[in-house]
């Protein structure tokens, strides 16, 4: 049994739900667009290889909310003991289909038996948002703890004010889940309070598809 139980999201089925419904074309959009392939963006393409950089040869590394496992492969190519967990169980089978050299498995960010600095590197990839403001703070403080001192973690979010409920997506399939959005600063303070001390900061402007968005990365010290 896990030592720090983290309260479970109250709408985690509603969003997990959801995700299997749109999975399929989710992926469809990577594949077709780019969109949601850091090998597309330079500024995230550079950011994932700073992290991948920054934990070599620290030991496995954990990518949480790993979707269709895109930035999951990229860091297997770059050499990385790394590994995907998704919530939603057709994403998983997407990541398995499309990277099958890759462990991928079905896993809520809530629900991860991560042992005591276990753990070279953490992802948070634009998998986060969907945490309620009461239940991230935990998950970063589960990581922090799975953490090897001096290991990475890397997260990316949606920056704003308000909170956004989505009732469709990704070609107007019916969703519903809540992008909770955070202001760069107090996301920051809350990696800090969870016991990670900030490496990096990169704030990112609202584009054609997207609204703005804030990368931390941030360590466990040694």
């Amino acid at each position: 049994m896990r030592a720090h139980r983290i309260d479970r999201p109250a709408d985690l089925d509603l969003v997990r739900e959801s995700y299997d419904r749109v999975a399929d074309n989710y992926v469809g959009m990577v594949l077709t667009t780019g969109i949601g392939d850091i090998r597309r963006h330079p500024w995230l393409k550079a950011s994932i290889d700073a992290f991948a950089d920054s934990v070599s040869g620290l030991g496995p590394v954990l990518d949480v909310g790993c979707g269709p496992g895109t930035v999951t492969a990229y860091l297997a190519e770059r050499g990385l003991d790394v590994s995907g967990v998704d919530l939603s169980p057709r994403m998983v089978e997407n990541a398995r289909r499309l990277h099958p050299e890759c462990r991928f498995d079905v896993a809520s960010a809530t629900d991860l038996d991560l042992g005591e600095a276990s753990l070279g590197g953490v992802l948070g990839w634009w998998s986060l948002f969907n945490l309620p403001r009461d239940v991230l703070p935990q998950v970063l403080a589960h990581f922090a703890r799975a953490l090897k001192p001096g290991g990475q973690f890397i997260t990316a979010t949606h920056v704003g004010d308000e909170d956004a409920v989505r009732t469709e997506a990704y070609g107007g399939v019916p969703v519903r889940w809540t992008t909770h959005k955070w202001r760069p600063e107090r996301f920051v303070e809350l990696i800090e309070g969870a016991g990670l001390r900030l490496v990096a900061e990169l704030r990112l402007p609202a584009e054609e598809f997207t609204g703005p968005g804030v990368v931390v990365m941030a360590e466990r010290p040694v």
